[in-house]
């Protein structure tokens, strides 16, 4: 299975996906909607975020399914399946720049990084219903479809890296890269479960720190893309 992608690749590619600043602010905000709506019911709190959590790692694992067929069907073409790998690399490259730019001119809703702040209203009030671990979850299935814009980048070139891969030897990998990608959710949920920090601690920690965040996913995919393009790994 690692013979086609390397373990150090699939850990960089998620690693970068696991701290991007939206997913956390996704959650910190069902957290807040959960507290407001019952206070006293700290059982709700972490049933409610893993229910989040999971139905996350269920729609992520559907998409990349999705994402690794769509890649086997273009390299069904022979002339374009010898430049797939450094078309990855390049993206890579291109998404690091991105996160990096975050770093030295941030703003709210920056293209491929971040939710589109147009989106952030619609999303907030959607989350505000929820009320219960059954909600999180019908949320949390929806609410991927925002976290798309800018979360999906590293999961596109994992999905090319495995296309060259029978898709259903694809699953151990998928399960890997999602596990490290919900695990920050998992984290806060308990954190604030078991009292060792308030949600709006957790909420202005991302806030205070989100240009480092962004430098650091930046720096490990552009490492990714220099090293695919120069063919290190």
């Amino acid at each position: 299975m690692m013979e086609e992608i390397s373990l150090a690749k699939v850990i960089s590619l998620a690693f970068v996906d696991a701290v991007n600043p939206c997913a956390f602010a996704v959650l910190t905000m069902m957290i807040i909607s959960i507290i407001a709506y019952n206070p006293n019911n700290k059982a709700n709190i972490i049933w409610s975020g893993v229910s989040f959590s999971l139905a996350i790692f269920v729609m992520y694992l559907v998409y990349g399914l999705f994402i690794i067929k769509s890649f086997q069907l273009v390299q069904n073409i022979t002339t374009i399946r010898p430049y797939i790998y450094k078309t990855l690399g390049s993206v890579a490259i291109l998404l690091g720049f991105l996160q990096i730019k975050d770093f030295f001119f941030y703003k709210i809703g920056s293209f491929s990084t971040e939710m589109p702040a147009s989106w952030r209203p619609n999303v907030k009030a959607l989350i505000s219903k929820v009320t219960s671990p059954v909600g999180a979850f019908g949320i949390g299935l929806f609410v991927t479809l925002f976290l798309l814009p800018c979360t999906i980048g590293p999961y596109i070139i994992l999905g090319g890296l495995l296309s060259v891969i029978d898709i259903v030897k694809t699953l151990p990998t998928l399960l890997l890269y999602n596990s490290i990608f919900v695990s920050p959710m998992l984290l806060i949920t308990l954190v604030v479960y078991f009292g060792l920090s308030r949600v709006e601690d957790v909420q202005t920690w991302k806030d205070k720190n989100i240009r480092v965040l962004h430098l650091i996913s930046g720096l490990i995919i552009l490492g990714l893309g220099v090293a695919m393009i120069a063919e290190w790994i």
